[in-house]
């Protein structure tokens, strides 16, 4: 468990409702966490809610926070949050925004650390990427285990790539969704049924992923298993292949997202 007993979330949205979700179905108990909004939410029971800053802070009870909410808000608020923020670790879930804009933001915190999950983390399946400074060698470790409840946490030593694994790992479901949709389309356009093709493109995509995750070898030589020479597979995976339109079509997707995140953090200085 990272090394504190109550972590404050300011800001309650779909991500930060998906990792308390998933920590609670970890088996971490609620009053481990509270949730700071300014507007009403339904949280799960045990978790304490907070309506404003003036009451959390005379709770006192948090020994950590994480942000969650926009980045582009954060220079609004942070002046509102230092009180929390003082001497304790600042975990944020701010697209884009570096280590060094949040040390800017909360100089007095005691640590910095850059969390970027994605929605799997409800069902404890999202890869969480890390980045931090500031934290001892003990505290990693607790930083890393509790994060690592919700999928599979992995450590950055180089702040540079943080938009690049953003766009593969935080921002890839949106793309498996796009295949999945497009995938059903063309079954559709070619002639089935729009409801059975939708349903057997997700229940294909469900199958094959969790066959890749609990396999011994790569991914590209499943491919080739499923794909007999001169087969149907084959063939179509011949129209993928052709001049590596696929993977450069994911190139220039994972480019336009990481700059993106390179964006947001030039507007956030």
């Amino acid at each position: 468990m990272a090394q504190f007993n109550q972590l404050l979330i300011i800001g309650y949205g779909n991500m930060s409702g998906a990792m308390l979700a998933g920590w609670l179905s970890a088996g971490v108990e609620p009053a481990r966490f509270a949730v700071l909004n300014r507007s009403q939410k339904d949280v799960p029971e045990g978790v304490t809610q907070y309506r404003s800053v003036e009451e959390a802070q005379r709770a006192g009870t948090h020994d950590a926070i994480m942000l969650g909410f926009k980045p582009h808000q954060l220079g609004d608020v942070a002046p509102d949050f230092q009180g929390l923020a003082r001497g304790k670790p600042v975990y944020s879930l701010l697209a884009g925004l570096t280590a060094d804009q949040l040390s800017r933001a909360f100089p007095e915190a005691a640590a910095h650390i850059r969390v970027m999950p994605n929605l799997a983390c409800r069902i404890n399946k999202s890869p969480i990427i890390l980045f931090e400074s500031g934290l001892t060698e003990e505290q990693r470790g607790g930083a890393f285990a509790f994060f690592d409840m919700l999928g599979n946490a992995v450590w950055l030593a180089d702040e540079s790539k943080f938009d690049l694994a953003t766009a593969l790992a935080g921002s890839g479901p949106g793309f498996v969704y796009r295949f999945i949709d497009a995938l059903a389309a063309a079954g559709a356009q070619l002639g089935l049924d729009a409801e059975q093709a939708g349903s057997l493109a997700l229940a294909m995509v469900d199958g094959a992923a969790s066959l890749a995750a609990g396999a011994d070898i790569s991914p590209a030589e499943l491919a080739d298993r499923v794909a007999s020479p001169g087969g149907m597979t084959r063939e179509g995976l011949n129209v993928l292949d052709a001049d590596q339109a696929l993977a450069e079509l994911l190139t220039r997707t994972l480019r336009a997202t990481s700059n993106r995140g390179a964006e947001l953090s030039a507007g956030g200085n």
